[in-house]
């Protein structure tokens, strides 16, 4: 079977049109997961709003989403000083519904720099650290292709001692996410697993509350001091 042959302009605007039709198939939002998410978490949302329209954060902020490790952060903005800090954290949440409310939870803010927090409660349902690295990678390529000059960071997944059993898939998700930021200039990986660790390889008890799995003060203070190191800010 004989192929057409392209005229010089055609071959010259294929690869655009070809990265276009990619762009198109990656960079979307499943309807279905969306309204599932939305109902899940149509309280925090509306929440969320509220706040928003009391008082619009300005773009070009630092945006932290993910789940209760950033929610309970409660004096984060008195952390970062320099920075105009949104708290976006929605307890309990899973990475594949921040992807799925993306437009809901990342576009209206504009942000400059994005921290996400997930894959302790994915590991927690039985996810996969495969899957969990490919639902943040679709975030990021999605997030990438809207706010290009933002800088997205992954907080590692934390080594807790009420889900020690999953210390190994979180280091293995860690690990496979860390890879991933290392081949994109605009993705950052913050290590917040290894100092979290005693010199025995088990976490640090004395970084938790008495739940075992979120952070106290020692913890939270811990977390201040690696990100804004990464931040560049000390």
């Amino acid at each position: 079977m004989n192929l057409p042959t392209l005229s010089p302009l055609t071959r010259s605007l294929l690869p655009a049109v070809l990265c276009l039709f990619t762009a198109c198939q990656t960079a979307t939002i499943d309807p279905v997961a969306r309204e599932a998410a939305e109902k899940r978490w149509a309280k925090e949302l509306a929440e969320f709003e509220r706040a928003d329209a009391t008082r619009p954060p300005e773009p070009g902020g630092m945006l932290l989403v993910g789940s209760s490790s950033f929610r309970m952060w409660k004096n984060v903005a008195a952390a970062f000083p320099e920075r105009r800090v949104v708290n976006r954290g929605f307890g309990g949440s899973q990475m594949h519904e921040l992807l799925a409310l993306t437009d809901r939870l990342v576009w209206p803010y504009a942000p400059k720099e994005i921290l996400v927090y997930e894959g302790d409660n994915d590991l927690a349902s039985k996810k996969e650290p495969a899957q969990i690295e490919e639902e943040f990678r679709a975030f990021a390529r999605l997030v990438h292709r809207r706010l290009p000059a933002a800088t997205i960071y992954f907080v590692a997944i934390k080594p807790s001692p009420s889900r020690v059993q999953l210390l190994e898939q979180a280091r293995e998700t860690n690990d496979r996410i860390a890879a991933y930021c290392a081949t994109r200039s605009w993705l950052k990986f913050i290590d917040v697993f290894t100092p979290m660790l005693q010199a025995d390889g088990q976490p640090r008890p004395e970084l938790f509350i008495a739940d075992r799995l979120h952070l106290n003060d020692a913890g939270y203070a811990l977390w201040t001091e690696v990100i804004r190191r990464e931040l560049g800010l000390d």
